[in-house]
């Protein structure tokens, strides 16, 4: 059971779960997350359609050395997140996470901000993925209503999540591990044509050394792959969310954070590896985005996989269905956290008797629908600058996550607490927080740096790939003004080590 005791910040009330010796009750979250849940959420949120698509355009654009670069780059950064959310969640395990830990840490106002952008971005991140499922499913059925199949499976995922937090983990589950075992068999059968085990001829390392390779393009070309890395990596902080319902956050949280980012670190550089060995970076085919051209779909057929295109059609689909199914979950977990604390309307604080914050699934849903419909009936330019807008938040909300584990520790010691009394530890602190802000600020601002090259700036690519920084500013700054919120203290921050030992 989960008895519910307010605390105090800034005149808002933060509710937080603490454990009793009695069964939960049914009208709050519910801890169902178990740690293999908890490894495959963060697991399968950041393997996707940047993994499965995107990484042909990469090693055409850089070249194979220039992806395996940014990539391992990239990874090293969200490995230091990762610890730093760790060391966070795993002490403070809500589900408002990155926009709990920064009201309490650096300023109700940051807090706020966070909090609205990550909600936006999964929204419409929902939205993107029905309208994905869409083609993929005209893929097959070409002729077929647009509104049949994402109706179908937003019907789908919101079942998942209305259920319980058990449905939505169990979804998440399966999806992800069908990902993971594709990616697998991926690399068993790479590494086998490479050496010539399988399809008798051995491939080696001849394709490092065609045109330009390893490096294309130069430093921008690189540059350019940070970018799309970032955004392929994304996901990975959902296990920060969910670390609210998992049953034993000071356990699970860290254990899923040590095993997932070296599972994640070499299924995409092991892939990103095979796919430049084996098919050369100047096969024009790999800058499409398409199943037909998929360079996981060209390995499978150089193999003599007859149905490879169908078959990675329905491994995408379920990256689809993964990330709709975590869009729905992540807004409704971070709406119902930001309305116990006063940050959004009190309605998406109540909970159904599944323990589900079932009125922040129904929103969502809304938004999502109204998103696809604006699609469909030919609204693109708009839905396009939304969708670009979403990829810059994902770096605003990595940004949060640092700066909130910097100020935690700093105000962690200046309270006189033991960091041996922390369940779990970020190592290569004060680097870490501060390498992955600083990496993650340059790659934000450098995005699209095309648009200011030549003898004119593309004002409208520059819009499109920087909306997301002034509605971040304009919710900061617009909160800070109305609510004249300062930033907190070391000595004020809101530390209670006995509070969450017993959650």
């Amino acid at each position: 059971m989960h008895a519910w005791r307010g605390i105090n910040l800034e005149n808002r009330q933060l509710q937080l779960p603490v454990k009793t010796e009695q069964n939960e009750p049914p009208h709050t979250l519910q801890r169902k997350l178990k740690a293999r849940h908890l490894t495959m959420i963060s697991l399968g949120g950041a393997i996707g359609t940047g993994l499965f698509l995107g990484s042909g355009p990469a090693i055409h654009s850089a070249g194979p050395g220039g992806a395996l670069v940014a990539y391992a780059v990239i990874g090293i950064m969200v490995y230091f997140i990762m610890t730093s959310l760790g060391e966070l969640a795993s002490f403070m395990p809500v589900s408002g996470a990155f926009s709990t830990y920064a009201t309490r840490f650096i300023d109700p106002a940051i807090g706020f901000a966070l909090g609205w952008n990550y909600w936006f971005t999964w929204a419409m991140t929902l939205a993107a993925e029905l309208s994905a499922a869409t083609m993929v499913m005209k893929f097959w059925f070409p002729h077929s209503p647009s509104f049949l199949w994402s109706s179908m499976f937003l019907v789908l995922i919101f079942l998942l999540n209305y259920i319980s937090v058990k449905g939505y983990g169990e979804g998440e589950y399966w999806f992800s591990l069908i990902k993971v075992a594709t990616i697998v068999i991926f690399i068993v059968v790479g590494i086998l044509m490479i050496f010539g085990i399988m399809n008798g001829e051995a491939i080696g390392f001849k394709n490092f050394t065609v045109g330009d390779a390893p490096f294309a393009g130069g430093f921008l070309a690189t540059l350019g792959i940070f970018i799309a890395a970032g955004f392929s990596f994304q996901g990975t902080e959902i296990v920060g969310v969910a670390a609210g319902e998992s049953e034993d956050p000071a356990k699970n949280v860290p254990k899923a954070v040590r095993s997932i980012f070296w599972r994640i670190f070499l299924f995409y550089i092991l892939a990103i590896l095979i796919i430049g060995l084996i098919v050369p970076y100047t096969n024009g085919s790999l800058q499409g985005h398409t199943i037909m051209v998929s360079p996981f779909t060209m390995v499978f057929e150089k193999v003599g996989l007859a149905f490879a295109a169908s078959v990675m059609n329905a491994i995408i689909l379920t990256a689809v269905l993964s990330a709709g199914n975590s869009s729905l979950y992540v807004t409704s977990r971070m709406l119902y956290s930001m309305a116990n604390e006063g940050l959004a309307p009190k309605i998406f604080g109540k909970l159904n008797k599944r323990g589900v914050p079932i009125w922040g699934l129904i929103v969502t849903s809304l938004v999502g629908m109204l998103a696809f419909f604006a699609s469909v009936f030919g609204d693109g330019v708009i839905y396009v600058w939304l969708m670009n807008a979403v990829g810059v938040t994902g770096f605003i909300f990595w940004l949060g996550i640092a700066a909130s584990h910097y100020r935690f520790r700093k105000a962690y010691i200046a309270q006189g607490h033991s960091l041996a009394d922390l369940p779990y530890l970020s190592k290569w602190f004060p680097f870490g927080p501060i390498f992955s802000f600083v990496l993650c600020f340059f790659v934000l601002l450098a995005q699209n740096y095309q648009a200011f090259l030549g003898d004119h700036i593309n004002w409208a690519g520059v819009m499109a790939a920087y909306l997301g920084i002034p509605f971040f500013l304009v919710m900061w700054l617009g909160y800070k003004f109305i609510k004249k919120t300062k930033v907190i203290p070391l000595e004020k921050c809101q530390i209670d080590f006995n509070e969450h030992r017993n959650m």
